[in-house]
């Protein structure tokens, strides 16, 4: 396993960080000593966050890849090399079963392009560097058929997403480049707003941002491609378990019969 390493003067984009998880994620990882980026397409948004922490704010839409290659040659112009990038971005999609083809493709785009394109242009100069982790955001619907209300696309996007990450984390583990996905629980957002009471199983906000500057030390590498809830699967509880994981093939999308 590596050993955790200090985050000071390290580089994270984080995409979708203008509000809810994304934002509080890059306030930990900008108190942690980071230098970070952030980016969304409102960038009024980015640029309050980033004002707030210190950062570089970002206008980026994760379907464009043009958009997605100008963010990173920016960050890692501006801010220097990328150590982590956290894959944030994502909408619910329609509530609509059967919704107009055009509406429900566009949660692919964003939930699914969008991870593969923001990995893809900081992966690619990882690779180049011979470090680097990725941080995937998935969600329990990948697994839950009847999470956020039972959306058709949302929950199939994102067992898309820890699926890439898994496939992904195995090709480039091997080249020092570690990749997670995770789900950062039931919290309360935008997107969760009017989809759940208010007594709901509400996941702590400060959860995800604690497992991400997890992830980014280092010290959980030997879980790369595996699924990490942010709730169920907090660093304190997650050190003792590495072992048991591996040997037992827990935290990943199987078919047992």
């Amino acid at each position: 396993m590596h050993p955790a390493r200090e985050l000071e003067g390290q580089v994270a984009l984080v995409t979708g960080g203008g509000r809810g998880i994304g934002a509080n994620v890059a306030r930990d990882l900008a108190a942690a000593g980071m230098r970070v980026a952030v980016g969304a397409r409102s960038l009024d948004q980015v640029e309050a966050v980033a004002a707030e922490i210190g950062g570089l704010a970002l206008q980026l839409d994760v379907t464009d890849r043009a958009s997605v290659e100008d963010a990173v040659a920016r960050t890692e112009s501006e801010l220097g090399p990328i150590d982590l990038l956290v894959a944030n971005a994502g909408i619910s999609g329609p509530s609509d079963p059967l919704a107009d083809p055009d509406e429900w493709w566009h949660t692919f785009e964003v939930n699914v392009l969008g991870v593969y394109l923001c990995n893809h242009a900081v992966a690619t100069r990882m690779l180049e560097r011979g470090s680097g982790r990725i941080v995937n955001v998935s969600s329990g619907a990948a697994f839950q058929p009847g999470a956020l209300g039972g959306p058709t696309a949302y929950g199939p996007s994102k067992a898309a997403v820890s699926r890439f990450s898994e496939v992904l984390a195995e090709q480039l583990t091997p080249q020092n480049v570690f990749v997670f996905s995770i789900s950062p629980g039931l919290v309360k957002t935008s997107m969760t707003d009017g989809y759940f009471p208010d007594d709901a199983p509400w996941t702590p906000p400060e959860c995800a941002p604690a497992l991400v500057r997890a992830l980014a030390s280092g010290e959980f590498d030997e879980l790369a491609g595996r699924y990490l809830h942010a709730e169920h699967d907090p660093p304190e509880s997650l050190r003792p378990r590495i072992q048991q994981i591996r040997e037992d093939d827990l935290n990943a999308i199987r078919l047992r019969r």
